[in-house]
């Protein structure tokens, strides 16, 4: 618990982000930076990897809840040792202390989100470990994924628009005009789910736990007709809600800014990066794809100057 801490300068450095800079790329530059101070790309001594990795455990829920405050003008709220990892994380964020069932929560979402095979993100973290470059710019580079809005940002999209459709009523209409335009409904649909992702009947469970603690959010009902209309036209293609569907209520209901869903996706996530990371490196081969070429074959030369 004592690595929760971030250097001083770190912190300096965090002050000069722009505050209206997304938390992803504070996070991806500050995650970087801790290779500045702790990288000694020591790939053989075990003690070195423990110790990268119970630093970036540790330190990067600090940095973004860090930045949540940074951006605003305040001062960073100082980690606490008696807490726990998902309490502390809460409690960093606003400098209240969570009830057992918001830690609770909040400690099973962290576990949801902490491992899914070889997503995009976790297969950029492949590839960068696979040059044997320290742990940090691995999971730098992990976090630039993960900030794609088809990667790690569709939880935010999902909370937009619920907010667009605004009401039950609306639901059914906004479906049919995103479907005649052929765009995608963000928090439904998944590479290897073809029914609802079991993650997402996790969070929807939580999420009412906390409606039965601290009240509803007016967004649910939208959601759930959503989920029964997305069912109805598109359940035969094997398109139900996935784990970002109901991630954002509850995290709303945490008291998480919309921006920071998809850093706390990255606290998680973490994990199984520098789980895939360790394995990496104990079979490593340098990740080096070929590539088809399907371009003009025999094309003439021709001059700069007739160009």
């Amino acid at each position: 618990r004592l690595h929760r801490r971030i250097k001083y300068s770190i912190r300096d450095m965090m002050k000069c982000f722009p505050e209206t800079g997304h938390p992803m790329d504070a996070l991806q530059a500050s995650a970087a930076a801790l290779g500045l101070f702790y990288s000694k790309r020591a790939l053989d001594n075990p003690q070195y990897i423990r110790e990268a990795v119970v630093r970036l455990l540790a330190k990067i829920p600090t940095m973004v809840a860090a930045f949540k405050q940074m951006r605003k003008g305040d001062d960073p709220i100082r980690p606490r040792d008696d807490l726990g990892y998902a309490a502390n994380f809460l409690y960093m964020l606003n400098e209240q202390e969570p009830t057992p069932l918001e830690a609770h929560v909040f400690d099973v979402c962290l576990t949801l989100h902490a491992e899914h095979t070889i997503n995009a993100s976790t297969f950029s973290a492949l590839v960068t470990a696979s040059t044997l470059t320290d742990p940090y710019a691995v999971v730098a580079s992990a976090v630039g994924t993960l900030a794609g809005p088809l990667h790690g940002g569709a939880n935010e999209e999902v909370i937009t628009i619920l907010e667009t459709i605004g009401s039950v009523g609306n639901v059914h209409p906004y479906l049919e005009e995103r479907l005649q335009r052929k765009e995608r409904i963000m928090g439904f649909g998944h590479r290897v789910y073809k029914v609802k992702d079991p993650r997402a009947t996790i969070l929807q469970n939580l999420v009412e736990q906390l409606f039965d603690e601290s009240g509803t959010d007016k967004y649910y009902d939208i959601a759930l007709e959503l989920e029964r209309a997305v069912e109805e036209k598109l359940g035969h293609k094997g398109i139900y809600p996935n784990v970002d569907f109901y991630s954002g209520l509850v995290y709303r209901k945490l008291g998480i800014p919309r921006d920071l869903f998809t850093p706390v996706f990255a606290i998680a996530r973490v994990a199984g990066w520098l789980a895939h990371w360790k394995e990496q490196l104990a079979v490593n081969r340098i990740f080096r794809p070929t590539q088809v070429y399907t371009g003009t074959h025999d094309a003439p030369y021709i001059p700069m100057e007739a160009r």
